[in-house]
């Protein structure tokens, strides 16, 4: 016959419920809501710092993508900067052969020398480039360079009231997206 007890319960009789207030906290406190509360707040805390972290680094990895592009678009235009320099000696050639051309010449030779020309200034144009070979205009030492002064008895000191102007480009100056590249060289009058 089976033993009535076994561990102590006995043999058909349903096991009565633990209260939770007898059970020791995992923890190590005494069981209530008070720890509960406490964890509660320690994971909020947890998950506040943890938040912030995360929004720091976004903010640096924001702040790092914004640097990289302004970086890279320096490095372009300083890129762009150094090719308009480079071309500017072959716009001069053109110019000079264009100038050089006989008179008589300007056949088949001229047009395709000034539809190169213009294929190059209009290329470069687009981009930024603006040429300053203007005759005429006052003269400005930011974008003129004065390398010869005019007759005055071909007009003067008072031609154009006692301003000094341009009275002729002998090279033409460039400006890349309004900063100079080059001044004109000129004569001056005035």
């Amino acid at each position: 016959m089976p033993d009535p007890v076994d561990d102590g319960v006995a043999v058909g009789v349903p096991p009565v419920p633990e209260d939770p207030g007898d059970r020791p906290d995992p923890a190590g406190g005494p069981a209530g809501g008070g720890t509960i509360l406490a964890d509660t707040a320690a994971l909020a805390a947890e998950r506040d710092e943890y938040l912030l972290a995360l929004q720091r680094l976004q903010a640096d990895f924001e702040n790092y993508r914004k640097r990289v592009l302004r970086q890279q678009e320096e490095q372009s235009a300083r890129a762009a900067l150094d090719l308009v320099g480079k071309l500017l000696p072959v716009l001069d050639t053109l110019d000079l052969a264009r100038a050089h051309l006989a008179p008589g010449a300007e056949g088949e030779e001229g047009k395709a020398l000034d539809q190169a020309r213009a294929q190059l200034l209009d290329a470069l144009a687009k981009e930024g480039l603006d040429r300053v070979d203007e005759a005429g205009v006052p003269f400005d030492p930011g974008v003129h360079d004065a390398v010869a002064q005019a007759d005055p008895s071909n007009g003067g000191e008072g031609a154009d009231g006692g301003q000094v102007a341009v009275d002729e480009v002998m090279r033409a100056g460039y400006r890349w997206r309004g900063q100079v590249l080059r001044p004109a060289m000129v004569r001056v009058r005035g």
